[in-house]
């Protein structure tokens, strides 16, 4: 295997080392299949989605759970 000279990649910036490190990573990922749900895990999310589409307006806006997320992350 090549080494981090000989590619040429010792030569990046952190910044695109590290966005490198995500397409790799992201091609790794691609490249998987799609991991099996169990039987438990199917029923959870039809009934998941059930209940969404009976109540389609009980949702907690985004900015409400990464504002009460980050205040608890702060405690």
């Amino acid at each position: 295997m090549p080494t981090l000279e000989q590619l040429g990649i010792d030569r990046l910036t952190v910044a695109e080392r590290l966005a490198l490190v995500q397409q790799i990573l992201d091609s790794v990922v691609a490249d998987q299949p799609p991991p099996s749900l169990s039987d438990a895990k199917r029923e959870e999310l039809a009934r998941r989605l059930a209940d969404h589409l009976a109540n389609p307006d009980d949702v907690v806006p985004w900015e409400q759970v990464k504002a009460e997320a980050l205040a608890r992350w702060q405690q």
